[in-house]
């Protein structure tokens, strides 16, 4: 797709935390859905509707159904791409898990996992994302390397220590 989005983020009053891999990723969805998947249902709606009976014309009513579906994945994109305050990654320090941070733990069994804690809807465009809005990730936020941590999940209870922390892939270092 060539040009700039349609979709821009904005500083003044930031309500969501993205990383900006996360929102270009979803713009570019956004943008997709409304410049040519959308034109096309809406072209075959028409053709389909020239034909006549509309009642039993599977064509115009698969075409009326599969709008619906991409206006209500429009609103939804377009609301999560509004009010947003990017993070960059690559510029973040300390030694507390963030937003944007990868967060290395081992649970209560053992396993040992990463999680980047990342925005609302962005977690498919990054490798172990979570929302920093799970509960997982609110147990973690704010914590530091060596911290155990009880997080309240819809499955139960579970006790996580921290191992790691890194920052666009560079470890934390005391």
């Amino acid at each position: 797709m060539r040009g700039a989005s349609t979709i821009k983020p904005t500083s003044d009053k930031p309500k969501r935390l993205m990383t900006r891999h996360g929102f270009e990723a979803l713009a570019k969805e956004h943008d997709e859905l409304l410049l040519v998947e959308r034109p096309k249902v809406v072209q075959g709606i028409a053709i389909a509707a020239a034909e006549g009976d509309r009642s039993e014309n599977a064509e115009y009513i698969y075409g009326k159904k599969r709008l619906r579906e991409l206006d209500k994945r429009l609103r939804y994109l377009g609301g999560l791409l509004k009010d947003v305050q990017l993070v960059d990654p690559a510029k973040l320090t300390g030694d507390r898990v963030s937003f944007g941070s990868t967060v290395e733990i081992v649970d209560e069994d053992g396993v040992e996992k990463s999680y980047t804690i990342v925005g609302e809807g962005e977690t498919e465009f990054h490798a172990d994302g979570i929302s920093y809005k799970s509960p997982v990730a609110r147990a973690l936020l704010g914590r530091r390397v060596g911290d155990i941590v009880v997080a309240q999940r819809p499955a139960g209870e579970i006790e996580l220590e921290i191992t790691g922390l890194l920052f666009a892939g560079r470890p934390w270092r005391s």
